[in-house]
């Protein structure tokens, strides 16, 4: 069984924002160790025999996401695939122009949209999903009314990042399809929390992290295109693209993939990494960790004071949850009481106005681990400041 010793986190540290920035087990980092080490003995070999290697890479992210190697390359982070996408679509939209999204999208991807085609004057319009959010019925309305016929996108987080809330993003997908409107998800927290079936969706584009859920080294994720939408997609950064010698995936790919000199190691382990996954029997664990989130996220809304953000958590299949506070509560305070007094780590914010924490459980996670936010969070003490 892993446990928290396979990682290099802190012990003394109760580690509940897995959510954030993954963590790597040692198995793995020694892995991509052996990839830059392979780099450096010689490095010239080692780079032109990469659009090889890395080929492979493709063809083990296609089967894992049920998409051809073709139409998937490797990204850093999924902030850097939303930012291709909407650097594509600026190119294309016009004053008036929509893009429909929601009020509980990551901050950093909806500056990217902001900056790129909200100064334009394309209107990038927020359909506002209350907290506690209603069912997935209910929120697939309320995005879906938010359509007019300016509508040339819907961008979507599967779960949200500051909130913990799986989108209806199946069904959104199935309309949109049918209305002509591209669609793009951002799956940050998707790869490993869900199984992904790409194809099946029938989303426009996909970017997702590896290194969240999945556990692989930092800066592994993806990016996904469908055929139909990739003459538009272009790489942010211009380098030899199909013009190198070792060139010859397609456009698509040719062009995303190489883009000069970089640490490919954390794609190159990636294949060991769901090798990793698939040893340690992922599925069973995932269902074991998604029972101690539904039985922490019970014993915390029995706390006075604290409420649901989601009203489908216990049946959004996730691994991290989210609760609100009293209103007025000092998050900052608060975060760090729990960090300096119960050496916890957990995201402890304000969304929309209603102060909350959320908190992830993975491999390293135990039940200790849990007792101890509960009780911390059960005898809380910070200033509440009334509205």
């Amino acid at each position: 069984m892993i446990t928290k010793a396979d990682f290099l986190l802190d012990p003394n540290v109760v580690f509940m924002n897995h959510g954030s920035f993954g963590a790597t087990p040692r198995v793995l980092l020694e892995e991509q160790r052996r990839w830059q080490e392979l780099m450096e003995r010689q490095p010239v070999a080692f780079f032109v025999s990469a659009a090889g290697l890395m080929r492979k890479v493709r063809e083990r992210m296609g089967a894992y996401l049920h998409v051809s190697p073709n139409d998937v390359v490797a990204v850093t982070n999924s902030t850097y695939g939303v930012n291709v996408i909407v650097h594509a679509m600026a190119n294309v939209l016009t004053a008036g122009d929509e893009i429909l999204t929601v009020d509980h999208e990551y901050g950093a991807c909806m500056r990217a949209w902001d900056r790129h085609c909200g100064a334009t004057g394309v209107v990038i319009k927020r359909q506002h999903i209350p907290i506690p959010a209603p069912s997935m019925a209910e929120m697939t309305e309320i995005i879906w009314s938010g359509v007019t016929d300016r509508t040339k996108m819907i961008f979507l987080s599967h779960i949200t990042s500051p909130t913990a809330i799986r989108l209806p993003v199946e069904e959104i997908c199935r309309r949109a399809a049918e209305h002509g409107i591209l669609t793009f998800i951002d799956g940050a927290h998707g790869p490993a929390q869900l199984d992904l079936d790409l194809t099946h969706l029938g989303a426009s584009a996909y970017t997702g992290n590896f290194h969240k859920w999945a556990c692989t080294p930092k800066g592994s994720a993806f990016l996904w295109v469908a055929p139909s939408f990739q003459e538009m997609v272009l790489p942010l950064t211009v380098s030899w693209g199909s013009d190198i010698p070792t060139a010859g995936d397609g456009a698509f790919v040719d062009e995303h993939e190489y883009l000069g000199t970089r640490d490919l190691s954390p794609f190159l382990t990636l294949p060991a990494g769901l090798d990793w996954l698939e040893e340690i029997d992922w599925t069973s664990e995932r269902e074991r960790l998604r029972l101690m989130k539904n039985q922490t996220m019970e014993r915390l809304l029995r706390i006075d004071g604290l409420g649901a953000v989601a009203s489908d958590w216990a049946q959004d299949e996730l691994l991290m949850g989210a609760v609100t506070l009293p209103p007025g509560t000092d998050v900052a305070a608060l975060k760090h009481q729990l960090l300096a007094e119960h050496h916890i780590e957990v995201v402890v914010h304000e969304w929309l106005q209603k102060p909350m924490i959320r908190f992830s459980v993975h491999l390293h996670t135990t039940e200790a681990d849990l007792e101890v936010l509960i009780s911390a969070v059960s005898s809380r003490s910070v200033p509440v400041v009334e509205p």
